[in-house]
């Protein structure tokens, strides 16, 4: 049996005021398909190593703010995407290669990009193998004397950097700053960027954790939030307050502290290179971008915007994912200041709401219908109502299919004003998040007492109002 899990959010004509919510302004390009998992971010069907392409998603990518790019790899298996003279070139010669196009769009449009330095051989790298770094560090050598003195060149992304269960480990730490001292030797001055992953297991109460941060010859760590590959049934509070305890550590070591947000589910199993990545709901994805922003973080990036959020009308990628325009549409709409999202946000920003976990006692429970009355004491300007609700399908616990508001004068005959019928994210595989349905009572809604101004009730329903949701 259905159930549904809500509080309830009442929103008069102004906000209050909001905490600063990082937008997403940096993101991984990702050029070589090499399993499942990549069906979307560069699917099978189409030549990865288009110039044109590139350049159509480079301009999409700044139009939304997203103007740091990091690029996953420029070779894999042997093949490079660049003019190397190391590896066999992975591209048609005829034309530009795919960094090229990057680096000319980037340049043209003032962004800034992390250049790869992997893979030596493939996803597997490790940098505590010696050929792994010694490559690493051959084309650092390569990309540096092409691409070094472009306007866009900001960085150095280094691959395969290690995990951090329970700290990152010796071997890591020596590969990465072995790449790092050759890049900092060629490059004086640039940013060098590791974006590990391990947090839900890293061990941040031991001293030994932020001793190994403290070794490392970085300017950024862009730590992966791991939300999409669901680590745990109910991750969301348990990232928030590693990342805070990370802001702690970051706060005394002079690195740069970056959050690298998930914005994917699953199609199948997670984790396993045989499922697919699809968009996941903008609901749990705000819910991160809130998360790590109270954090302390500089800069939040996400893997991955190309492929899981895509422009509506686009020609890249075909075969988009089921809903990517409309994730994309959701994160616009949030930048937009729509109302919507900007409730939810003040939701997420308030301590008192509760967590995305149905074992919240703050949640309120119901069965097939709620009926809830707020009085409100006395006439009150109201602008909308907000049912703020938790969507986890694991649980059998869903977003309702209908969301009713009831005015009164007299708290005992009320009169209906509002009908929202409400649509849940289809990508619910996995992920447990909470949503808002918003009932607009400023934009013509009748009121008991024949108000009908863009106030909302002011002329006319003082005493209470009614919700239905079912």
């Amino acid at each position: 049996m259905k159930r549904f899990l809500t509080t309830f959010a009442l929103a008069l004509l102004a906000f209050a005021a909001l905490a600063q919510v990082r937008p997403v302004t940096g993101t991984f390009l990702n050029f070589f398909w090499q399993d499942e998992r990549n069906n979307y971010m560069n699917p099978r069907g189409i030549d990865n190593t288009d110039p044109e392409l590139w350049r159509v998603k480079m301009e999409e990518l700044h139009e939304i703010g997203v103007d740091y790019i990091v690029l996953m790899a420029v070779a894999n298996e042997g093949k490079a995407i660049y003019p190397s003279s190391i590896m066999e070139r992975g591209y048609d010669r005829s034309r530009n290669s795919p960094i090229d196009a990057v680096m000319d769009a980037a340049d043209s449009l003032g962004m800034h990009v992390f250049m790869s330095c992997g893979h030596a051989r493939n996803q597997l790298d490790d940098l505590s193998d010696p050929f792994v770094v010694r490559r690493q560090r051959e084309m650092i050598e390569e990309l540096s004397s092409i691409y070094g003195g472009r306007p866009s060149f900001y960085g150095w992304y280094l691959p395969v950097e290690g995990c951090m269960i329970p700290w990152l480990p010796d071997g890591g730490i020596t590969g990465v700053n072995d790449v790092a001292a050759r890049a900092r030797e060629l490059t004086p001055g640039v940013k060098i960027m590791i974006s590990p992953y391990g947090i839900f297991k890293g061990r941040f109460d031991s001293p030994k954790f932020a001793e190994q941060i403290y070794k490392l010859d970085v300017d950024i760590i862009a730590y992966q939030d791991e939300i999409g590959c669901v680590r745990e049934p109910y991750p969301m509070r348990e990232m928030k307050e590693h990342f805070r305890m990370l802001s702690d550590i970051h706060s005394k070591c002079g690195i740069e502290l970056w959050a690298n947000i998930e914005s994917f589910t699953w199609d199948r199993r997670p984790n396993n290179w045989f499922s697919t990545l699809i968009p996941a709901a903008f609901g749990r994805y705000l819910s991160q971008l809130v998360g790590v922003s109270q954090a302390g973080v500089s800069r939040v990036i996400s893997f991955s915007v190309a492929g899981i959020f895509d422009k509506p009308g686009s020609a890249w990628p075909l075969g988009q994912p089921v809903y990517s325009n409309e994730a994309w549409e959701n994160y616009c709409a949030w930048l937009g200041g729509d109302r919507r999202w900007k409730l939810l946000e003040s939701l997420l920003l308030d301590d008192s709401t509760p967590c995305e976990d149905p074992s919240d006692p703050r949640w309120q429970v119901f069965g097939s219908k709620m009926e809830q009355v707020v009085d409100l004491g006395r006439v009150k300007p109201v602008e909308c109502v907000a049912g703020h609700f938790l969507d986890s399908r694991r649980d059998g616990i869903d977003i309702p299919q209908s969301f009713e508001v009831l005015v009164s004068d007299d708290g005992a005959v009320y009169r209906h004003v509002a009908t929202v019928a409400c649509e849940s994210w289809p990508n619910d595989y996995l992920d447990t998040w909470s949503d808002v349905v918003v009932a607009d009572l400023s934009r013509g809604a009748e009121c008991a007492g024949g108000c009908a101004e863009a106030a909302g009730c002011a002329g006319g329903c003082r005493d209470a109002m009614q919700f239905w949701h079912y």
